[in-house]
């Protein structure tokens, strides 16, 4: 296995029983040692992945936002990370890049915890529906919000204008690509999340546009 490199081992890390460390010490005391070094030789490699990305992408990008491996009681169910442009640094609209067991993850997505605090609200952020070129983003992956990050996606080309009607205020859209487990292994993970963030772009600047 390439040890510098994310791959579908990256996303078999979060097939445990117990991710609370309360739970590990009650059930299974004897694996938290290699859980943890597990978590932190998996998380190494996402931050060295994310970080490169970073660097490829370069301005205007602000520094990502890695999430840690443990919130100090529990291990995470998965890894995120996220991207905005350095004058966008106060949105809740983000570009978010997320590993769980099922797949990896590029999406423009509305970042919720941060909503009460946004330069912008859902309703802007929602701007980008108005953009979507049926066309030229096809192929690219369309969830609702609420949907569970496990859950089977449709793509642009099976949606139509109508579909994308919102149900109610508070609610948004994600768009990205997701690319399953297995294809990790066959995959530039680096450019794949460059990519994919490069060709969201037009999307999240349109969440920043102010109408007149």
């Amino acid at each position: 296995m390439n040890q510098s490199k994310l791959t579908s081992q990256s996303c078999d890390l979060f097939n445990i029983p117990f991710f609370q460390f309360a739970q590990m010490k009650k059930f299974c005391p004897e694996d938290i040692p290699h859980i943890k070094a597990d978590y932190k030789a998996h998380w190494e490699r996402w931050k060295a992945t994310i970080l490169q990305v970073a660097a490829e992408l370069g301005t205007p990008f602000a520094k990502p936002h890695i999430e840690s491996w443990t919130n100090g009681w529990q291990v995470r169910g998965h890894f995120f990370a996220y991207f905005k442009y350095e004058y966008n640094l106060n949105s809740a609209a983000i570009l978010s890049v997320l590993l769980n067991r099922r797949r990896l993850s590029v999406s423009l997505d509305w970042h919720c915890y941060r909503a009460d605090r946004s330069q912008i609200n859902v309703q802007q952020y929602n701007q980008w529906l108005e953009h979507v070129d049926f066309a030229r983003f096809a192929e690219l992956d369309i969830w609702r919000g609420d949907e569970n990050e496990y859950d089977d996606f449709r793509k642009v080309s099976q949606l139509s204008q109508k579909d994308l009607t919102l149900r109610s205020d508070e609610d948004f859209w994600c768009i990205g690509r997701n690319v399953e487990k297995a294809e990790l292994d066959k995959l530039d993970v680096t450019q794949f999340i460059v990519e994919s963030i490069r060709d969201l772009l037009p999307l999240y600047e349109a969440c920043h546009q102010v109408k007149p």
